[in-house]
């Protein structure tokens, strides 16, 4: 391919910002109800006609692959809640100009899949973990899965597989769990993330009460680390990312809901029913499934891609104020896939 076609369809937004990441939620379904993420009852799952096939995922990676995307995150709801996982892995490893394949985690059904995770050469594994105890991990998922996540845990970690466990810190539920968390990076070699609290809930909470933010939650570990040693945070990191000296994991903390990294952001996200989202805090640009069952050819699509990211807003601040309804935020995380 010349040079010179290859650089007119890669894929950047109307702030110059290069987009190279996509975040595909295969599912809004999960086997835990975390209160953060969704409310305990009355959820409106996507009809199954209306999610988006495996074979329209692979196609829409294989379309963003020829625009310069090369890592993909699966996320969901829950990922490995979704028959069919394996195979549908197996071709994305297979998908020309996908360099790395990331996957984010409850843990509950994950540990059989390790075999898989290994053949496929997978890049590393998010594990959304968010106490070390079992009562809090009730409290929290209203599940009681525990001893399964944190077996889940440790597997990942003896297979060798990259491993970061994300945690948001919520006032009255795990503030506890945050010193007790660095403290497991002693001996292992995991990546404890703390992520402020965001209101993707389900509930129309808002977060603006919010009272661990990225600030204070580093002041708390450095109260018993103070001698923390600042990382590397490499380009499009989410994190400001932390060693304490001698231990052998790293800690990071993500402004989820202060935003301070939208600067860099660049992600695409796409929801299980198509949805395409410019940015976590928008409620979806455009619905990608029309197109792909109407028999609109890839370089329309291509095309769409291209035009949706030249309106792009210029952070999660302007994001959410464009929303209908004055900004509110309505839907659970796991319908969007974070």
């Amino acid at each position: 391919m010349p040079l010179i076609f290859y650089l007119a369809v890669m894929l950047l937004d109307n702030h110059g910002r290069l987009l190279n990441y996509v975040r595909l939620a295969v599912t809004d379904r999960c086997n835990l109800r975390c209160f953060y993420c969704m409310p305990a009852e009355g959820i409106e799952y996507v009809p199954r006609a209306e999610l988006l096939t495996y074979e329209e995922m692979l196609r829409l990676v294989e379309i963003l692959a020829k625009m310069g995307i090369s890592k993909v995150r699966i996320t969901g709801g829950e990922p490995f809640v979704r028959k069919g996982l394996s195979e549908f892995l197996e071709k994305l490893r297979e998908t020309e100009g996908i360099e790395s394949i990331h996957i984010t985690t409850n843990g509950v059904l994950t540990k059989r899949y390790l075999p898989l995770l290994k053949k496929i050469r997978i890049d590393s594994v998010n594990l959304s973990m968010d106490t070390l105890d079992a009562e809090r991990f009730f409290t929290i998922t209203r599940r009681n899965e525990h001893p399964k996540v944190l077996d889940c845990l440790y597997a990942l970690l003896d297979a060798g597989i990259k491993t970061k466990v994300n945690a948001v810190v919520m006032e009255g539920k795990n503030t506890e769990d945050i010193l007790p968390f660095a403290r497991f990076t002693e001996k292992n070699k995991v990546g404890i993330r703390f992520i402020e609290e965001m209101p993707f809930n389900g509930t129309g909470r808002d977060g603006s009460g919010l009272q661990w933010n990225h600030r204070r939650i580093l002041e708390h570990i450095k109260t018993e680390f103070p001698e923390l040693i600042k990382l590397d945070d490499g380009p499009n990191s989410t994190s400001f990312n932390y060693q304490i000296p001698g231990y052998a994991g790293s800690i990071g903390v993500i402004p989820a809901f202060s935003r301070t990294f939208c600067g860099s952001c660049n992600r695409i996200r796409i929801t299980p029913k198509g949805e395409i989202k410019t940015c976590l805090y928008d409620e979806g640009v455009f619905n990608m499934i029309e197109m792909l069952r109407d028999g609109s050819p890839n370089e329309k699509i291509r095309d769409t891609f291209l035009d949706l990211f030249q309106k792009r807003a210029k952070d999660g601040f302007e994001a959410q104020a464009n929303r209908a309804k004055g900004g509110k935020v309505h839907e659970s995380m796991s319908s969007i896939g974070g």
